[in-house]
Order: C-alpha cells, then structure tokens, then sequence
C-alpha cells in the first residue's frame, strides 16, 4: 500500500492498516527516538514514545498531508517530537531545584536529617568544584550575595554569574547522583 491508501485505511480504523505501519516503521521510529533520549533516557522511553507515535497517528490520520511529505517522514518528525517532549519530562524531573534561598532552607532543615557520609558527600561535592564556581555558589547560597554583587566582587558580568550559578548546580546535582547512585533526594 502507498501512503495514501495506509492513512485512509487508518481513518478508516482498520487495523490491519496500522499494524502494517508498526511493522514497517518501528525500528525506524526506535532510532529515531533513541537519538533523542541516548543519554538521558531509559529503553522504556523510547519505547513509550516510540508506541505514543503509533498511538497519536491511529488517533490524529487526518495531520498527515501526503502533499508535504512522505507517511516515512511525517512519522520521524512525530517520533522526534515525542522523544523531545519525553526528553523535557526528564530533565524537569531531575531539576536541581538550588533556586535562592530554598537552597538554604533545604540545607538547614535536610541537614538536621542527613547522616554524617552524606554531609560528607555533599561537602566533598562542592570542595571539589573548581574557582570561581566554589565560590560564587557559596557567596549566593551562604552568604546570601545577590549575583549582582557577587558579580563585582568578582569582576564578572551578572549574566556571567547567572550562567555559573545554573551550570554549577546542574554539575554538583550530576556529581552527587553518581556518588551515590541518586540517594539525594533533596536535590530533586
């Protein structure tokens, strides 16, 4: 079957028009989703949206326009897609949320509750970050600089300290996950 007669056989609900294009465009599909999701997701996630795509044309054959395209490259584009909306579900799953002053409050009441080989951890973490970053997280986060002074203090622009304020963070939540297969709940 060509494109056309698959998605009015699709509009048609016959399913053995879809299980055709499962069969023909899966490990497809499976790449295409994988590029997105390598190094962040699990095989589920690609999975998931591998089958979300056959799931969203079953439910959606009237948005293909054999005129833009072909059936072949519609569903790349609606595989990438899924891969990328799963990509952001992830990544704001696994946010360190070290926004201000909640980093503080998180320190000082997760503190009390920490065992000592966490603290230590987490003390190792940032003393093994490198300068300037060590020390514009703890002028922000223990003393309470605004990045605005800590960006004269340290010669730098306010964008500048922003960037190295989201970058550190991300790469002390990375090292602390590694170190400890992800037992730090209050990072995430």
């Amino acid at each position: 079957m060509n494109d056309e007669k698959i998605i009015t056989a699709i509009k048609n609900r016959n399913e053995a028009a879809i299980t055709e294009t499962i069969t023909k465009y899966s490990k497809l599909l499976w790449s295409v989703a994988e590029a997105v999701l390598s190094h962040i997701g699990s095989v589920q996630d690609v999975e998931e949206c591998v089958a979300d795509t056959f799931i969203y044309v079953w439910e959606h054959p009237e948005r293909f326009d054999h005129q833009r395209g072909k059936l072949k490259t519609w569903l790349s584009i609606v595989a990438r897609t899924q891969a990328v909306n799963r990509y952001r579900e992830i990544t704001k799953r696994n946010t360190l949320p070290l926004e201000d002053t909640d980093f503080i409050d998180q320190l000082s009441v997760v503190d009390a509750v920490l065992e000592a080989e966490t603290r230590k951890a987490l003390l190792a973490a940032v003393n093994a970050l490198g300068e300037p970053d060590r020390e514009i997280l703890i002028r922000r986060y223990c003393y309470n600089q605004k990045p605005k002074e800590i960006a004269l203090a340290l010669d730098m622009s306010v964008k500048q300290i922003d960037n190295r304020l989201y970058q550190t963070k991300r790469r002390l939540r990375e090292m602390l996950t590694r170190s400890e297969g992800g037992q730090y709940e209050f990072f995430q």
